[in-house]
């Protein structure tokens, strides 16, 4: 300490301890800004950055560094031979992702076009909270792009889709919806959660954003929650602003874990993709087996749009099974399996199960299960990293005792 710098007590030498040394080399592990705030060098500065009109970061629920690093980096992948700036949006979780980038484009009488076969917190988001407030939905099923037309109205703001439905595993005809919505005024978002930008970039397609729950296979592993917006900076910036005002932030070590997963996930999503195929190949011989669901199979119906959008030879990892019975056969067969684990989420390095009519998707009712495709012993498996052989015996095991 100089003679000119004041004697301060310990508890503000505590308090203010001295910056961090300055350094000019690139660390290669991304930075983890846990911090609330951010200090400036005036009261002027402060204003500035907080109210758009300088960069910089002011608060952590407004922006952080390490949250826009992880939704840059999703960016980047999904703006992959797209010419417009593509920007993203982080958050806390997928339906935090969901719910603001639906409402930062419609309003009290307003009108969305959405998939029937959808994941159920987004069904229940259209038709349990959102019509509280005005907004209207109707739900299409199947997956003729003819019908989301004919649903559309002169109120249509939105269409809705899945570029792999949960947990149908129909694959929607980006192209063509794309120009369903862009006919009617709307825009086209697309929750590309299965696919990932491994498989499909919707944005190539025409949709207008896309959304990821960052929970399943761009964190990869199972230990953290979060979720992602990308888009046209236009059609993001929206979404940004109510991300700030409902404050559904993603924390910096969640986005750190998040950013990591995104440097492996061409590799675990081939390895994911590949592993699926032999065990819905298996499936599909098995007696006590009705029907299996997996665009990579020829025998599935959207096999050939798949083969068209998808990257070659990648289907990705899910798969649903609809063993003969009703919903006790699907619990069962849930109950036997030995490595597949009844769990929530999917996407990770261990392959779990879910009864859908009563987890995932028990929002609905029998009536709107049916609507949707679902059959009431619908399983939806999130094939792991394990032996796919290993996988195939599992399965066989826990089928060979519903007969």
């Amino acid at each position: 300490m100089t003679d000119s710098q004041p004697s301060y007590g310990e508890g503000t030498r505590a308090v203010h301890t001295p910056h961090p040394p300055a350094f000019e080399q690139e660390p290669l592990g991304l930075p983890v800004y846990r911090t609330a705030s951010f200090a400036f060098s005036s009261a002027n500065e402060f204003a500035e950055v907080l109210g758009g009109r300088a960069p910089g970061y002011s608060y952590s629920r407004v922006d952080n560094p390490t949250a826009d690093a992880f939704a840059t980096a999703v960016a980047a992948l999904e703006g992959h031979g797209v010419d417009d700036d593509i920007v993203g949006q982080p958050f806390a979780s997928g339906m935090a992702a969901i719910s603001s980038a639906v409402m930062a484009h419609v309003g009290a009488g307003d009108h969305v076009v959405c998939a029937a076969a959808v994941y159920g917190g987004t069904w229940s988001l259209l038709a349990n909270v959102l019509s509280r407030f005005g907004v209207t939905a109707s739900f299409v099923e199947g997956n003729d792009p003819a019908d989301y037309r004919a649903a559309v109205t002169d109120r249509t703001r939105l269409v809705w889709v899945e570029t792999i439905a949960n947990p149908t595993l129909a694959v929607a005809d980006l192209p063509e919806l794309a120009a369903v919505a862009h006919e009617a005024g709307a825009l086209l978002g697309v929750d590309s959660t299965f696919a990932t930008p491994v498989l499909c970039r919707p944005l190539e397609h025409g949709a207008d954003m896309v959304m990821h729950s960052a929970t399943k296979y761009l964190g990869g592993h199972g230990d953290v929650t979060g979720g992602v917006v990308v888009g046209r900076r236009d059609v993001i910036d929206p979404v940004r602003h109510l991300r700030i005002d409902l404050g559904g932030a993603l924390s910096p070590d969640d986005a750190f874990l998040l950013h990591r997963g995104v440097s492996t996930l061409p590799l675990r999503v081939s390895r994911h993709s590949a592993s699926a195929m032999v065990l819905a190949e298996a499936l599909a011989t098995h007696p006590a087996v009705a029907r299996v669901h997996y665009p990579g199979l020829s025998s599935h119906r959207d096999h050939p749009l798949a083969t068209k959008i998808f990257d070659a030879g990648r289907f990705g990892g899910m798969v649903s099974v609809d063993p003969h019975g009703d919903r006790d056969a699907g619990i069962l067969l849930c109950d036997r399996l030995r490595l597949g684990m009844p769990a929530s989420s999917l996407g990770g390095t261990r392959t779990i199960v879910s009864h859908v009519a009563s987890t995932t998707h028990r929002q609905l009712a029998d009536t709107d299960l049916a609507r949707a495709g679902i059959a009431p012993s619908t399983v939806r498996i999130s094939v792991g990293l394990e032996d796919p052989g290993d996988l195939v015996a599992d399965f066989a095991q826990a089928l060979d005792g519903l007969r």
